[in-house]
């Protein structure tokens, strides 16, 4: 037969100090529960004080505890947001890329049509219009400064026609095809030009220097007429291009002559627009038949 389990522990007598000391605390804290509970019925006032003190005692506890609980609860929040944290960040760098490229065509855009708004109104306005076309390619690095523009015979181009953009003059027609030309840029050596200052009509003569540049001889000897941010416009004599027609600004000045730089660089125009040369409405002189003269009498 088992022996029965024995309520006593033993002869150990920290475990029977133990026993004695949890036996007394449940009957203090029973007592004093207790206790509370007469107060709180026999005196509701002091029971509130007590219960106050109690608070304001338990109070940085009980906060440290609550920190402690929230964060250990956030805990896979915090986690689950530093995995989502970098395909987001991704997913915004992909919208600012998007966006940016947007911006970029937008301001393309644009300024496109302030470019089709300048040549629209340089079409309406001028009676000598041949045709437009568009800047396909320009020379940098051959011996001649060439451009080649995307109309032909077929659209009445010639040889010799001017040729110019919104902002200003950009050459004359040297070769045409079909369907192309190639135009002789004001930056060639062997374009030359009469042009004018805008201010005070100084006469100069314009040559391209093969370098993207040009050089502003004055006609008149003496000191240099000529200030950089001077305006160059043409003026017609030689009966290739017409009068007023923006050439070139000066940016610097030489020993006897200025340098400009076209306000038309082929690097910047896509549209043209193809001239009538001047000269081909300049009229003919009339020239005056010669009065007859009467016949002479035969002798008799």
């Amino acid at each position: 037969m088992a022996r029965p389990p024995s309520r006593r522990p033993g002869v150990n007598r920290r475990a029977q100090y133990g026993l004695f000391a949890s036996y007394v605390i449940t009957i203090g804290c029973a007592i004093a529960g207790l206790l509370l509970v007469v107060v709180s019925f026999a005196d509701p006032a002091g029971f509130a004080v007590l219960r106050a003190g109690a608070a304001e005692i338990t109070t940085p506890v009980a906060s440290s505890l609550r920190y402690m609980v929230s964060g250990f609860g956030s805990v896979d929040e915090q986690i689950v947001a530093y995995i989502d944290a970098g395909s987001q960040n991704a997913a915004l760098r992909r919208q600012v890329e998007a966006n940016r490229v947007k911006l970029i065509e937008a301001d393309a855009v644009a300024q496109e049509n302030v470019r089709l708004k300048k040549l629209l109104g340089l079409t309406q306005s001028s009676d000598d219009r041949i045709t437009t076309a568009r800047m396909i390619s320009s020379s940098s690095t051959i011996s001649r400064r060439m451009a080649r523009i995307n109309a032909g015979s077929s659209a009445g181009v010639a040889s010799g026609m001017p040729v110019r953009a919104p902002e200003g003059l950009v050459g004359r027609v040297l070769i045409v095809g079909p369907h192309s030309a190639d135009v002789l840029l004001l930056t060639d050596s062997q374009n030359i030009i009469p042009v004018r200052r805008v201010k005070d009509n100084i006469g100069a003569i314009s040559t391209g220097r093969d370098d993207g540049t040009l050089e502003i001889r004055p006609l008149s000897a003496g000191a240099n007429p000529f200030r950089p941010g001077d305006i160059l416009v043409t003026t017609g004599t030689g009966g290739v291009y017409r009068p007023n027609i923006p050439v070139a600004i000066v940016v610097a000045l030489r020993e006897g002559y200025a340098i400009g730089v076209p306000l038309a660089s082929p690097a910047r125009v896509e549209m043209v627009m193809v001239e009538r040369a001047y000269d081909a409405h300049i009229p003919p002189p009339v020239t005056q038949a010669a009065p007859a003269t009467p016949a002479k009498a035969p002798l008799p």
